[in-house]
């Protein structure tokens, strides 16, 4: 996807001043900084606006909470901090500059990054990181109406996920999958939801959309929730620099076990949570009335999740849901009873195989369920696979292009609209409920939409065979001679094989 060009340029540097600090434990360093960095320099923008009508104006903190600004004590602008990078006491004056942020500005409250006076953070890097950060405007209207730090912020979030490999899969969602999900149910309007909401991705993403589709940003209502103390702050401090209203709840909580949005019926659902969860407390929760189509297994999530998802649908909600491909098949521990009943109560509107290695906590492909409570065609199921699709950005990551997404979504969207679609084999098929039933409630795309047709060259079999012989007796002579010629090599300096 394409990013600002100055983004990577940062990041290398800012990754050289990284020394020997744990990527874990260097990204809340650094993004702490992009964000005090940010909301320093919207409060200078703002101060200066004001000044220019009446210095009294200045003072007045209506003024800037009016316009979404946060309220920057001095101590705590970035001017500030900049002219004592190179001081050794560097880290108390950063904790300080925090503290007094989230003491002024209670929605802020127990959110931001306040370690930097720790003893193991060497201060010389710190002040470095800090004159990195000085040379570039992240706030100012410009700026803001290119996002350019919330880029920037989402961008470093992808490195450090990438850097720590599983760990960071548990605070981000790689931005191309996101997109897909959001391209699919389309987000105009309404409340969106997200129980496991990692760093945000969803939301900035739904956003983003309304945003590219001449929407209004106020008609979304974004509600959130997230289990990992330091995950949930990271999407506290990326929607606040957006200037995203949320409601993530007044902490982190387990969404099982202690729910913040009891009474929400949601008119969209995005969600990546933890693939195949073997202990997420089943037994406390045995008979919860979330689990309307049958009890989920102790030893694995998926259905818990896909169950309690359902529950927070509103009369014509739908969801878009990553899920590991064995949700789409397993019958064991009731899984398969409850996915019958799930598709007999006509919920599954669509199932999207993805190709492998697009996530950094597994290298495994997963599916993505479009669940949608108020159908344009009941009673069907449009399956899509895209195993084959994506490129490889390294050995280890896969990434969808734009080509990819539009493809998947558009085909997902026209046939809604029953505009321009058909099956194709080996891609796309609508597959109706008792063609479903006859593969035993089984989901994965592969059984529906048959194998890809091969492209007939043209070439007479006979022709065919005689050039492929003639090319592999040529590699089986080229061969033999390299064979003699390490034989020889070898020779030479006294080896033999």
């Amino acid at each position: 996807m394409a990013v600002i060009g100055f983004e990577e340029k940062l990041w290398s540097a800012a990754d050289k001043l990284r020394n020997n600090m744990d990527a874990a434990e260097y990204k809340h360093v650094v993004l702490g900084l992009i964000f005090l960095k940010y909301v320093s320099d919207t409060f200078q923008e703002k101060w200066k606006e004001l000044m220019d009508i009446d210095p009294d104006f200045a003072e007045d903190r209506d003024a800037y909470t009016a316009d979404g600004v946060f309220w920057v004590p001095e101590i705590a602008r970035w001017g500030y901090i900049a002219d004592h990078a190179k001081l050794p006491e560097i880290g108390q004056i950063v904790d300080r500059a925090l503290d007094n942020i989230e003491k002024e500005n209670p929605t802020l409250k127990g959110v931001l990054p306040k370690n930097y006076s720790r003893p193991e953070l060497d201060k010389r890097i710190l002040g470095e990181v800090i004159d990195l950060f000085s040379n570039i405007d992240v706030g100012g209207s410009l700026a803001r109406e290119k996002d350019v730090l919330g880029r920037v912020y989402e961008y470093f979030l992808g490195k450090f996920a990438e850097n720590e490999g599983k760990g960071g899969g548990e605070f981000y969602t790689p931005k191309s999958v996101v997109t897909l999900m959001v391209e699919m149910i389309q987000p105009y309007k309404g409340y969106v939801y997200d129980p496991a909401c990692g760093s945000g991705g969803m939301f900035v993403q739904s956003l983003k959309f309304v945003q590219e589709h001449s929407g209004n940003t106020f008609d979304i209502s974004i509600y959130g929730q997230e289990s990992n103390p330091t995950t949930w702050k990271l999407a506290k401090m990326n929607l606040a620099i957006r200037g995203i209203e949320s409601n993530l709840g007044s902490k982190n909580a387990d969404t099982f076990h202690d729910d913040l949005h009891p009474s929400l019926k949601a008119d969209f659902v995005l969600a990546n949570p933890p693939f195949n969860d073997s202990d997420w407390g089943q037994p406390q929760l045995v008979e919860d009335p979330r689990w309307k189509f049958g009890t989920p297994p102790a030893g694995n999530a998926n259905y818990a999740w896909l169950s309690h998802m359902i529950d927070k649908l509103g009369q014509n909600g739908k969801a878009a849901i990553v899920l590991a491909n064995g949700s789409l098949s397993t019958n064991t521990s009731n899984e398969g009873e409850i996915r019958k009943n799930i598709i007999n109560a006509d919920l599954v509107d669509a199932i999207v195989a993805l190709p492998d290695k697009l996530f950094y906590t597994t290298g495994i492909p997963v599916s993505i369920w479009i669940l949608n409570r108020n159908k344009k065609h009941p009673g069907q199921t449009l399956f899509i696979d895209g195993r084959k699709l994506g490129s490889m950005v390294n050995r280890r990551l896969r990434e969808l292009t734009l080509e990819d997404i539009l493809n998947m979504a558009g085909t997902y969207i026209n046939w809604q609209n029953e505009e321009n679609y058909e099956d194709i084999q080996g891609y796309c098929k609508a597959a109706r409920l008792e063609e479903i039933r006859e593969h035993d409630y089984i989901l994965t795309p592969g059984r529906y939409v048959g194998i890809e047709e091969e492209v007939e060259d043209g070439e007479l079999f006979e022709e065919k065979m005689e050039r492929l012989t003639k090319t592999l007796a040529e590699q089986f002579k080229q061969s033999l001679e390299l064979d003699e010629e390490i034989r020889e090599q070898l020779g030479v300096i006294g080896y033999e094989l």
